[in-house]
């Protein structure tokens, strides 16, 4: 199981307004190659935070209808385990944040991550290449 960030679902739905230079698209061509296998059953993790995030982003671009439209489907997927983190857990994930200088969600998802053994994260971000026992995977 890996765990997928944000940035993953934003490159997968985003629609791009202008031309996109070469890593953008790429990015957004791995972005759907992993939600298509998430669709097909490949199991993974995420938190209502990046849920959240994505929620934010969309809304800001997409209608409110598309943005529901994404979100409910992201939160009914099957193989998309989705964690809600609790005050407790965003307050260590605050403390992370400062250990290891990445972002406060970032630090929840790496959190997340150690808490289920999960070694493994589809992000764009790389931020997580900074953190020793995590494996980044972007196709």
């Amino acid at each position: 199981m890996r765990f997928i960030d944000a940035s993953v679902f934003i490159y997968a739905y985003l629609k791009p307004k202008t031309r996109l230079p070469n890593q953008v698209s790429e990015f957004k061509k791995s972005a759907k190659r992993i939600v298509t296998r998430l669709n097909e059953g490949e199991e993974a993790i995420t938190t209502l935070i990046h849920i959240s995030e994505v929620s934010n982003i969309l809304e800001a671009r997409f209608s409110y209808a598309q943005s529901v439209e994404v979100v409910s489907a992201l939160l009914s997927k099957r193989s998309l385990e989705v964690v809600e983190p609790s005050l407790k857990n965003y307050l260590e994930a605050i403390e992370e944040s400062r250990i290891q200088g990445l972002g406060i969600n970032d630090a929840l998802a790496l959190l997340t991550m150690r808490h289920r053994g999960i070694n493994e994260i589809y992000s764009f971000d790389s931020d997580f290449d900074k953190v020793q026992e995590v494996r980044r995977i972007v196709a």
